[in-house]
C-alpha cells in the first residue's frame, strides 16, 4: 500500500530565518570621504587656477624664468595609473569570485603602479627646477602635487590593508565591502590626477 506523504510533513517546524543583509556603511563612509577629498583638491586647484589668470592677465609669464615642464613624465603617470585602475577593479571582482590568487595578483600589481607613479613624480620634481623660496608659485605647485601624492600614498596604504585582510579570509564572495570601498576610493583618486594633469602639466 502506498503512503501518502503531505507536503506540510516535509516543513520542518522550526525555519532559520535569512540572514540580514549588512547595510554598506563602509561604502557609504568611504564614498562621502572621497566625495570631500575631491572638493578640498578640486577647491586647491582653483586657486592655482586663480593665481595664475592674474599673472597672465599683466602680460607675465606663469611658469617661472628658465623652468618648463616635459609632458613625457605627466603622460606616462598617468597612463600607470589608469592601468591602476583596471588592477584594482580586477581586485574586487577576483575576490567576489572567491579567486584569491588572482587577487593576490591584482592587488600586488596596483601597488607597483602606485609605486611607480610615486617614482616618476619624484623624478619629474628633480628636472622642473621649481624653487619654493625664488618663487610663492612654486609653492602652489608643490602643494598640489604633494598633496595629490599624499593622496596616493593613502590609497596604497588602504590597498596593503585590505590585500592582508583578503589573506586572512575577511573577504570573499559574500562579504567584499572593504574591498569594494577601497576601490570606489583608489578611483577617486586616479580620477583626481586627471584633472591635475590637465590643469597643472596641460594648462602649465
Amino acid at each position: 500500500m502506498a503512503v501518502v506523504t503531505h507536503s506540510h510533513d516535509l516543513i520542518p517546524s522550526e525555519i532559520t530565518p535569512p540572514e540580514v543583509a549588512r547595510p554598506r556603511l563602509l561604502v557609504l563612509a568611504v564614498s562621502l570621504v572621497s566625495a570631500a577629498m575631491a572638493m578640498g583638491f578640486v577647491g586647491l586647484l582653483s586657486v592655482y587656477i586663480a593665481q595664475r589668470a592674474d599673472v597672465i592677465s599683466t602680460g607675465e609669464r606663469w611658469l617661472p624664468d628658465g623652468v618648463d615642464i616635459p609632458l613625457t613624465q605627466p603622460n606616462f603617470m598617468g597612463v600607470t595609473l589608469a592601468f591602476s585602475v583596471i588592477t584594482i577593479w580586477w581586485a574586487l571582482y577576483a575576490v567576489r569570485k572567491n579567486d584569491n590568487g588572482n587577487a593576490y595578483l591584482a592587488f600586488a600589481l596596483s601597488l607597483l603602479f602606485g609605486f611607480a607613479f610615486i617614482a616618476q613624480t619624484a623624478y619629474l620634481f628633480t628636472i622642473m627646477e621649481i624653487e619654493i623660496a625664488a618663487d610663492p608659485r612654486g609653492v602652489l605647485f608643490y602643494a598640489i602635487i604633494g598633496t595629490h601624492i599624499v593622496m596616493m600614498i593613502a590609497a596604497m596604504m588602504y590597498a596593503a590593508m585590505t590585500a592582508l585582510r583578503t589573506l586572512g579570509g575577511d573577504y570573499n564572495s559574500r562579504q567584499f565591502e572593504g574591498v569594494l570601498s577601497m576601490a570606489i576610493f583608489w578611483t577617486v583618486t586616479v580620477a583626481l590626477y586627471g584633472v591635475m594633469w590637465y590643469v597643472i602639466y596641460i594648462m602649465k
